[in-house]
């Protein structure tokens, strides 16, 4: 089977994130909390009832950095908090780099509002120590997933109310040059959410509204894309000892609207890609 479910019965799935024993960290942003799903194929609880968390990481000292209202390292029940700001409704996706610093986007309007006024617009940081962060750009209008390329000098930026995914370069010390902005790619359907590169420098965005996920090619141009039984496709990452096989979660599930928000696993038969390995958070 291309694609296969390994869970459903959850809202809006969000922040998959692979561990290096084959289990999969996951969120519910509407329901809360965030779970791990195990080889076995047991669910267990992580973090009870924290609700908006739309990017995971682990951390190399254990446990692992959720955003939300703020973002925080939460290890054996005990939660640190990284880093907060006035004025910012949430955090959503986030990564990490090869130091261990965390790049996250902010949220400064109702992610879930259409139509109406003109947005309030969010902006990129770059956390480098508990309470310490670098404003990288300004003028995101809905953050959803960040990547790197594999040479780490181009960060990818999905822009959900443009439809489209920004980038910008990126220097050895993980300073960006704002004036180096340029969309490298765009949804014809549908607006991009989480996304994930892989080791040929193809970029996978989770197609929200377009049932599928789609990979650009490095130029920007569409490579291809994996259809997934769900219209509500939210993130994806890859996961396996190779990093071959692709996660999608979804909010919702087209061929049974009672699984609701559902995990799918893609075969490495149809992914035909490897992706990068996610850097562990160190601050």
């Amino acid at each position: 089977m291309k694609v296969e479910m390994l869970a459903c019965g959850y809202g809006l799935i969000e922040g998959p994130r692979a561990a290096p024993d084959g289990s999969l960290y996951f969120s519910d942003v509407h329901n809360g909390g965030v779970r791990r799903l195990l080889p076995d194929g047991d669910i267990e609880l992580v973090v009870p009832k924290r609700r908006g968390v739309g990017g995971i990481a682990l951390h190399a000292s254990g446990g692992i950095v959720v955003s939300g209202r703020n973002i925080s390292h939460v290890r054996d029940g005990e939660t640190r908090i990284l880093y907060e700001r006035d004025g910012v409704g949430g955090f959503n996706d986030l990564f990490t780099d090869d130091r261990g610093r965390i790049y996250v986007g902010s949220l400064r309007d109702d992610p879930f509002r259409i139509g109406g006024e003109e947005r309030k617009t969010g902006d990129a940081y770059r956390i480098d120590a508990p309470g310490e962060a670098v404003t990288l750009y300004t003028g995101v209008a809905l953050s959803n997933g960040i990547g790197f390329s594999p040479d780490r000098r181009r960060m990818y930026h999905s822009d959900s109310a443009i439809a489209g995914v920004i980038t910008h370069e990126v220097d050895t010390d993980g300073e960006i040059d704002p004036s180096s902005r340029t969309v490298f790619a765009s949804l014809d359907r549908g607006f991009p959410d989480g996304l994930a590169v892989d080791t040929d420098g193809g970029v996978w965005v989770a197609a929200y509204g377009s049932a599928c996920v789609v990979r650009f090619a490095p130029d920007g141009s569409e490579d291809r894309r994996i259809a997934v039984p769900a219209n509500g496709v939210t993130s994806l990452c890859f996961i396996g000892d190779d990093l071959d096989e692709l996660i999608v979660v979804t909010a919702d599930n087209t061929d049974d609207p009672s699984r609701a928000g559902t995990i799918f696993r893609v075969s490495a038969d149809e992914v035909r890609a490897r992706g990068l390995p996610a850097p562990l958070a160190r601050i």
